[in-house]
């Protein structure tokens, strides 16, 4: 059998610093999103989703973060993805999405 990187990563991390990892990056960008007007609430197991909705359209899109090869990257619905670095152009994507 193959190991894949994630088995890897999670040996060598640990299941519960990849979860506050995790949300530590949603954390954050759920307060640059606040800023751009937005409303929020983190959802799911272990607070892993953050749920993020435009107050005037009520139209919503979910975020996660997720370990990649070089780090970690935001996935959206829509096919979004970018570097957690990236995280107020990332608010601003979603602002622009859900206006």
């Amino acid at each position: 059998m193959r190991t894949g990187w994630w088995v890897v990563m999670v040996s060598v991390v640990g299941v519960r610093e990849v979860g506050e990892v995790r949300r530590r990056h949603l954390a954050v960008l759920a307060y640059e999103v606040e800023a751009r007007g937005l409303r929020w609430r983190l959802a799911g197991p272990q607070e892993s989703v953050l749920s993020v909705v435009g107050p005037r359209t009520r139209r919503q899109v979910m975020v996660v973060a997720t370990p990649v090869a070089s780090g970690w990257s935001f996935l959206w619905s829509g096919g979004g993805m970018a570097d957690v670095g990236r995280v107020a152009e990332v608010a601003d994507r979603l602002a622009r999405l859900l206006a």
